[in-house]
């Protein structure tokens, strides 16, 4: 198989992906979760395969988990529930925001090459000492100021892409940074067609997502489940604005829905679900075709989430 995917039950041909969520939480379970943010402690493979499968319901076939090592993934987990339920899932190797870390976790005194030979392990031996392997990389920011964790991170992430093929996937926190982040991509060397930004339509200033994919770099777009009670929901128009702009080749969808009152399973609303079966009728509505839907849900995550040779 020249191209791939690789997923947690092995490599996948693009063209098996479908439609896809690229920013997913099916499993967090760090103790520092359920100590300081239980909101969106989420331990349970019997919830997770219940809401995968509302998913699998509305015509999903795969997802992006994006908690990343040493933060709350469980490879074993996930592996579980990719069987259980049919739908593919790519894990994540990387880094997370240092708030899901303690300071004196082994993984935070390791060095840039130290780092990278571990995310180089998870993606081509397994995580966690499984053969459950990881098909992408994690970095993350705090905002517009590069701390030297982060900094760190980024090199390591040029590191195992270089020696992988593997994509990478970034944090923005609050939506801020991601100009800072491109800036320090193209100064590792790292070819913006293999990054995705994640969560940058916090932020609806649209010059600045127009600046952000005049780059050439991704965008995942995440913040529709708490946008779907509005009638024309920010992220939505921001959607539209930028496809409009010629950039509809570079976004994808997720919903980031670690939240437990997101999860219908678990009570809450919309359900994760609702992004392919609700969002695309409100994307409908403000003028996106479904050819251009497929490109968001089906070939541009085929194309990003494929191994670089």
């Amino acid at each position: 198989m020249n191209s791939k995917i690789r997923t947690v039950l092995g490599d996948i041909p693009p063209e098996k992906l479908g439609v896809t969520y690229m920013h997913e939480h099916l499993i967090i379970e760090s103790e520092i979760v359920k100590n300081n943010f239980d909101h969106i402690y989420l331990p349970s493979v019997e919830e997770a395969i219940s809401e995968v499968l509302l998913c699998k319901k509305v015509g999903v076939q795969s997802m992006v988990d994006c908690m990343p090592t040493g933060a709350g993934r469980n490879a074993q987990k996930l592996k579980k529930i990719s069987v259980e339920t049919g739908i593919n899932i790519v894990a994540t190797t990387g880094l997370h925001h240092d708030r899901y870390y303690n300071q004196d976790d082994e993984i935070e005194k390791l060095n840039s090459e130290q780092l990278a030979q571990l995310f180089i392990n998870e993606i081509e031996n397994g995580m966690d000492n499984t053969d459950v392997k990881a098909g992408i990389i994690k970095v993350s920011t705090s905002g517009p100021k590069i701390k030297d964790r982060e900094f760190k991170l980024f090199e390591a992430a040029a590191i195992a892409i270089n020696e992988t093929g593997a994509p990478i996937i970034s944090h923005c926190e609050h939506g801020t940074g991601a100009l800072e982040q491109i800036n320090l991509l193209n100064r590792l060397g790292i070819n913006l067609s293999r990054v995705t930004l994640s969560h940058t339509d916090k932020e609806n200033d649209h010059v600045y997502h127009q600046e952000i994919l005049s780059s050439g770099i991704n965008v995942e777009y995440d913040q529709s489940l708490r946008q779907g009670t509005e009638v024309k929901p920010q992220s939505a128009q921001l959607t539209v604005a930028m496809i409009n702009a010629g950039f509809v080749s570079q976004i994808m969808l997720g919903t980031d829905g670690a939240r437990r009152s997101l999860w219908s399973s678990l009570g809450g609303t919309p359900g994760l679900s609702w992004l392919y079966s609700g969002w695309s009728k409100k994307l409908e509505d403000l003028g996106v075709s479904q050819e251009q839907l497929n490109k968001l849900f089906i070939s541009n995550p085929a194309s990003m989430l494929t191994f670089s040779s």
